[in-house]
């Protein structure tokens, strides 16, 4: 299908968007294809019980029960879960973004963000690849894909080496757990340092996505809220780490040592951008004298430039780019997850945007995207 053919489907009133936000779905026999069965067996995989109400996640040898996640009508109560058809498969994939409007697509794993909570480095390393040589073929099927590289954390070095295999395989962005995995040192050591001068050299972008913490082997992976309050609760807790992360870096002086780094936060919203650029400032100006290290410029300076975040319906999202002076926002899907925009993409962008001037409009949809990944061809007008 022609791109002119493709523009020529939809009506005048579609809004086109790049999405800063989805996922694939790695294929159920990616590990046992693609290597030795007793690495492929400790590698991620879900179990769901035969009531299709909890599933079993196996994890290097640990295991995670939670409760499978479910879409409610809020008014109803009634589960509303219109699956999407052809993630699966790169080329039938973009018939779905097509309908949706959706143009091209920062991709992260699904299975693969469990990534983090693996504790052995061989098979950490080994079991990144096997995903990325999956990966990188959705890229090589359209350039409207930019799947994330899956970068293995628990050696700085191995890091190092597979961000500069991924590059030469094209990857354009490196998937980052928001949180090293668990007995690593965090992003404020200067074990690091490498992984952020090879990011900054070889133009990937470092990619953080929420929800992404290291999970300890009990019943209650990630400490979970329990009982009154708990969805909620949790889910406002999964938008801290990338929050937090972002800091790191702008307070131990990454973006003084290496400005060429970019970093964009997926699916924890945009609002907190303008707050935490000015609770960092305030703290710069207040406490300056117990700053180590001292920073060339305000913190909000970095966040401003360096720092990107996708959302997907937040409405405050919008004013953080139009009213409060962070442009870096960019809209996100979250194809094809439960959360996501699947099925109502085109509802969705237009309570967003029909109100929002031209230029804010195309910044949020497309531009930010663009910016970040210009060798995605242009979506359509």
């Amino acid at each position: 299908m022609t791109e002119s053919s493709e523009r020529s489907e939809h009506p005048e009133t579609m809004i086109w968007a790049n999405s800063g936000d989805a996922h694939l779905v790695e294929p159920a026999d990616l590990f046992t294809t693609s290597l030795p069965a007793d690495l492929a067996e400790r590698m991620p995989r879900s179990v769901k019980d035969a009531d299709g109400r909890w599933e079993t996640l196996h994890i290097d040898g640990a295991e995670y029960r939670r409760r499978i996640p479910k879409l409610s009508d809020a008014e109803t109560g009634q589960d509303v879960f219109e699956r999407a058809p052809n993630a699966n498969d790169p080329v039938r994939r973009l018939l779905d973004l097509n309908q949706e409007g959706i143009w091209a697509e920062l991709v992260y794993p699904s299975i693969g963000i469990w990534t983090a909570s693996i504790t052995d480095p061989v098979l950490l390393r080994v079991g990144s690849e096997a995903i990325n040589d999956w990966a990188i073929e959705f890229q090589r099927s359209s350039p409207r894909y930019v799947p994330t590289a899956t970068i293995p954390l628990l050696d700085p070095a191995d890091a190092v080496a597979e961000i500069v295999r991924a590059t030469g395989m094209s990857f354009k962005a490196g998937f980052f757990s928001v949180t090293p995995p668990t007995g690593v040192d965090d992003w404020q050591s200067e074990i690091w340092e490498p992984v952020w001068a090879t990011l900054a050299e070889t133009g990937m972008v470092l990619a953080f996505h929420i929800g992404t913490e290291p999970h300890e082997a009990d019943s209650n992976p990630g400490g979970y809220f329990r009982g009154r309050g708990g969805a909620l609760l949790n889910y406002m807790e999964t938008t801290y780490g990338g929050q937090r992360a972002v800091t790191k870096l702008i307070a131990t002086g990454v973006f003084d040592r290496h400005p060429a780094l970019k970093v964009v936060v997926s699916e924890g919203g945009a609002t907190w951008g303008p707050f935490v650029a000015d609770r960092l400032d305030e703290a710069y100006r207040t406490h300056f004298s117990a700053v180590r290290p001292r920073l060339d410029r305000l913190p909000s300076e970095y966040l401003y430039t360096n720092v990107y975040a996708s959302f997907q319906h937040d409405r405050s999202a919008v004013a953080a780019a139009t009213a409060m002076g962070w442009t870096n926002v960019m809209w996100g899907s979250d194809y094809p997850h439960l959360e996501g925009t699947f099925g109502h993409t085109q509802k969705t962008l237009h309570e967003l945007f029909d109100d929002v001037p031209e230029t804010s409009r195309h910044r949020i949809t497309v531009g930010a995207f663009a910016e970040l990944f210009p060798h995605v061809p242009p979506a359509p007008e």
